[in-house]
């Protein structure tokens, strides 16, 4: 570039500054133009009262005394020399607006001014107190070759946080390589390099960092610094090879530097990741949650009943309400306890953050959440809790193959549960072939039903009822009284036969909501009770209406209930004859007649006596013992472990026999329940063979 074309654009530059900057009329009542000025005595006396006031009253005083020369003197000296003892009375007070205002005034008028080389530092340092970064960075860096010592240092930082701000974020790191590179002195320098770590941890980039790096001698004084934070980032994204080179060169190359210890502790730390106690088994639960302690507790002591008698050692660990410590814990478990596997966590934000973690390290982990979809984050983490859309597979499963039903509708809560299940079931039936005929939602805390179950069979919305129509306009030709028309109109309605098209009704709530919702059904007709052709017909001769179908209940594992007073499940007691005949499906049955789940059910009533065995319980227990089966091929690394367990077929455990499919979730086929007279009863399934 020729010397013309820089002076070009050095001139356009500072006109380009010069329009940037504030203009008008500041806290001194000046114009803000470039003024001659000249000595007048009257304005040096007024200005020498001005600083005995600021030096023996308060710095507002002082500021005001100051300012009130150069309103009264403003084409002096003394006017200018008040302006810039003002700016910095209020830079010293921490007023940066007045302090920005009053020395950028200061040097727009007189560039050539004594002071003006530190009006503009502190205009510029005023500038990044007020976050004003494009303004701050553009007065700084002028500055920056002519200054030396402390202003140097002021005006490095300033210009750091600038272009941090700007985020030129290389541009930030440049700068603070510099102040080092410049730094005259120990003590300079050390204060450079706890600028440049600033810099390197909140104001600069990976990117920006790994090309300073890169060129940077094992000699200059940043390379330990640069070096340890490459080792962290490298240890961040599980890139052990270039941890290892890093940690190792920098303990090689600068091991008196303060990040010697520190690395070190890292290389041990990670040299340990590969090394594997094959008998050690790690858990994360949230054993101190406010909220799910009692859940925790419940896997603990299913999962150590599991292990009871083997030489596993279980490594518990609590990840409390925090889901990021879930993932720091499988850390521990890998790195500290050399764990061959990790079982847990249940909750859904935990199990991903620690899948996540298990996945980057190579552990097997066995989640027992629900989450759909956790396995896919890789092909070391395993599942062995029941999930919505297995359950739902199964109902659908059932009710089309075994019952033959084709046609369903849906009555949902609007909660994530339900409206999750309710599409699980709707592409499951789709999937065979069947159609959902409709489907209704209520709000998740409703205790009535009435509408709901008027919408369901077609009594609530009249007038999209052709039959109801024709009625209508029948009363209306053939009725002019008023109170008669009314009447008529009351009977028809009350006469209206149910619309039910479907032959099963999925209720996916509590068993709570399901006692209530199934009495508000038969209010209106529709006969969920009647579980073979004969009572229907009773039913039909009793209310004179051929027409009436029977409709089966569907529902989930929610609607598994404890025992009332009558020993009989609650929702039996509530429900009444109204939930007769209904189908639910569960993971776990505690009175079915399969062995494993028989098994299960005595080993657990001598271990805790009086205690209710849950799905939890029966899940936990069936993963501890998968894990043994896995542990007894005497894998000696994580990679044997993951191979032996996938391996795993035709486990007979509690809920039911258990395989691990191709995407390392438990197959297994789940209990399908009836509600009868005698209470609810296992339905046994035949499955027909594949081919």
């Amino acid at each position: 570039m020729c010397a013309g074309m820089r002076r070009w654009l050095v001139l356009f530059s500072i006109a380009t500054f010069l329009a940037a900057c504030p203009k008008p009329a500041g806290p001194t009542g000046g114009t803000g133009r470039p003024r001659d000025v000249k000595a007048v005595p009257a304005a040096d006396e007024a200005l020498q009262k001005a600083i005995t006031a600021a030096d023996t009253k308060s710095r507002k005083e002082g500021i005001e005394a100051l300012f009130a020369v150069r309103k009264a003197y403003p084409d002096s000296t003394a006017g200018q020399d008040a302006l810039y003892r003002a700016g910095v009375l209020a830079f010293e007070e921490g007023d940066y607006v007045t302090a920005r205002k009053a020395l950028t005034e200061l040097v727009f008028e007189n560039p050539l001014h004594p002071n003006a080389q530190q009006a503009k530092l502190k205009a510029g340092l005023a500038a990044v107190e007020l976050k004003a970064w494009r303004d701050a960075y553009q007065t700084l860096s002028p500055l920056l070759d002519s200054l030396t010592g402390e202003d140097r240092r002021l005006a490095e930082e300033g210009l750091a946080k600038a272009a941090a701000g700007t985020q030129q974020f290389g541009e930030a790191l440049k700068l603070a390589m510099k102040a080092v590179d410049t730094a005259e002195g120990p003590e300079a320098q050390k204060a450079a390099l706890a600028r440049l770590e600033d810099v390197v941890e909140t104001k600069t980039t990976f990117l920006a960092i790994t090309e300073t790096w890169h060129d940077l001698p094992t000699t200059h004084p940043a390379w330990p610094l640069l070096t340890f934070k490459m080792a962290r980032v490298y240890y961040h994204l599980r890139d052990w090879a270039n941890l290892d080179r890093a940690l190792k060169s920098l303990v090689e190359n600068a091991p008196s530097s303060p990040y010697a210890a520190d690395a070190k502790t890292l290389l041990a730390r990670v040299s340990r990741r590969a090394e594997t106690k094959p008998k050690v088994v790690g858990t994360v639960l949230p054993l101190s949650s406010k909220k799910y302690k009692a859940v925790a507790d419940t896997v603990l002591k299913s999962l150590q009943l599991g292990l009871k008698g083997s030489d596993v050692e279980l490594v518990v660990k609590d990840s409390g309400d925090d889901p990021a410590q879930a993932a720091r814990l499988v850390e521990q478990l890998v790195f500290d306890d050399g764990a061959i596997a990790i079982i847990g966590p249940v909750l859904t934000d935990d199990s991903r953050r620690a899948a996540l973690v298990a996945e980057e390290l190579q552990v097997p982990l066995i989640t027992l959440s629900r989450a759909e979809g956790i396995t896919e984050i890789g092909p070391h983490v395993f599942r062995t809790m029941v999930t919505n859309s297995q359950q739902a597979d199964a109902l659908a499963e059932y009710s089309m193959v075994s019952l033959g039903y084709k046609t369903f509708a849906v009555l949902f809560p609007n909660t994530a549960f339900g409206t999750e299940f309710t599409n699980a079931f709707w592409d499951a039936i789709e999937a065979r072939g069947g159609i959902i005929r409709g489907a209704e939602t209520y709000p998740h805390d409703a205790t009535t039903f009435t509408d709901e179950a008027k919408k369901v069979v077609g009594r609530y919305y009249l007038e999209d009822r052709a039959d109801y129509l024709e009625r209508l306009r029948e009363i209306r030709d053939s009725e002019s009284d008023a109170f008669r028309k009314r009447k008529a109109l009351e009977k028809a309605k009350a006469g209206l036969d149910p619309v039910i098209d479907f032959e099963a009704l999925l209720l996916p709530d509590s068993w709570q909501k399901v006692s209530l919702v199934a009495p508000a059904l038969a209010v209106e007709e529709m006969v969920t009770n009647a579980c073979d052709k004969r009572d229907l017909e009773r039913i039909q001769k009793t209310t004179g209406k051929d027409r009436l179908k029977t409709v089966t209940l569907l529902g989930p594992s929610t609607w598994s209930s404890p025992k009332g007073p009558s020993g009989d499940p609650q929702l039996i007691e509530r429900g009444g004859k109204y939930v007769l005949c209904s189908v639910y499906v569960d993971g776990f049955y505690e009175n079915s007649d399969r062995p494993g789940t028989r098994a299960f059910v005595t080993t657990f009533r001598e271990a805790f006596q009086g205690q209710s065995i849950t799905l939890l319980d029966a899940v936990a227990y069936d993963t501890a013992q998968l894990v043994r089966r896995a542990l007894e091929t005497q894998p000696k690394s994580r990679a044997a472990f993951r191979d032996a367990l996938q391996a795993v077929k035709g486990y007979d455990g509690a809920t039911g026999t258990l395989s691990f499919s191709d995407k390392r979730e438990v197959k297994r086929q789940l209990f399908i329940l009836n509600i009868t007279t005698k209470g609810v009863r296992e339905i046994t399934v035949v499955k027909k063979p594949e081919g």
